[in-house]
């Protein structure tokens, strides 16, 4: 062990390996044959004296070895990010990447504007965007998987350095003609009754609602899941069911669809938005950059 040299591709390679618990794919996302990564792996479990992964016919997984250079090799390359980043002050322009989880409203409504003004304004930069619940969220940042997260709600971060982001509300989308078009506001458990629209299974919104529902010890009646807002307002707005959105989707969707919009009354409908991660002082001069961007770009939707 004294004289082992990591090689930071085997590193590299480990780390999509394990990400993607699929040794073809995490080949893929370094640019290398699945026979080229395999001999790299072997090579550095030869190296190492353990194994790190248990192998199976529907993929890979980690052993206690595997976890624990996972670790160590996530923290190697956020050192090198901030290293490259930090240098860049002797240069012109920003360079680097940032991995970004974010929840349904922040991807939908909030985002888009903010990083596409960044991006316009920062050529060099590139940014993997992907939605996500808020608890995987604040685990993907804690464990090093992402470098910003954007959740909602009361998750755990006591490991994380917080900032307050922004607002949003859930609403209730019903068509024009429904009863309760008129109201103003509702209590959720009023409306347990009626036939909902719902965003498909994986949806940051769909995982969040299940749990409050959960919480509350009723089902609803959920007679469809569809992929995005558009396609809810489309099938509330003739009969099918009633919606649960953000409340700034639903005002622009109201411009083009017979929805009525009505505010859920219930304390959890609000959110506040946070950014979390690890450790502000130790992301690279783009990342933490773009925290500024996104702060002073914000406004609350709520």
């Amino acid at each position: 062990m004294a004289s082992l040299r990591y090689d930071l591709v085997d590193l590299r390679l480990f780390i999509c390996i394990a990400e993607a618990g699929n040794l073809t794919r995490g080949a893929g996302r370094v640019s290398l044959s699945v026979a080229a990564a395999s001999m790299r792996l072997k090579g550095l479990e030869e190296a190492l004296g353990a194994p790190l992964f248990i192998r199976s016919s529907i993929g890979v997984r980690l052993t206690a070895a595997g976890e624990a250079l996972l670790v160590h090799a996530r923290r190697v390359f956020r050192d090198l990010e901030r290293l490259h980043g930090d240098m860049q002050v002797f240069s012109q322009g920003l360079k680097g990447r940032v991995r970004i989880f974010a929840n349904t409203t922040a991807i939908s409504e909030i985002l888009p504007a903010a990083l596409g003004t960044f991006l316009a304004a920062n050529s060099q930069v590139d940014i993997e965007l992907e939605e996500r619940l808020s608890p995987e969220i604040a685990r993907a940042v804690a464990d090093g998987t992402v470098d910003i997260g954007i959740l909602a709600g009361n998750i755990r971060t006591d490991e994380l350095e917080v900032i307050p982001y922004q607002k949003d509300r859930l609403v209730m989308a019903v068509p024009l003609d429904h009863p309760l078009a008129a109201r103003d506001t509702i209590d959720l458990a009023e409306a347990v009754n009626l036939s909902f629209v719902s965003l498909q299974r994986g949806s940051a919104i769909h995982g969040f609602m299940e749990n409050i529902v959960a919480e509350m010890g009723v089902s609803l009646d959920t007679r469809i899941q569809v992929s995005g807002f558009d396609t809810m307002c489309r099938l509330v707005e003739v009969g099918v069911g009633v919606g649960i959105l953000p409340g700034s989707v639903a005002r622009r969707m109201r411009q083009s669809h017979a929805i009525a919009v009505v505010n859920l009354s219930n304390d959890w409908a609000v959110r506040e938005l946070q950014i979390c991660v690890r450790r502000l002082d130790e992301l690279p001069g783009f990342s933490r950059e773009l925290i500024r961007h996104l702060v002073q770009e914000k406004r609350d939707v709520a």
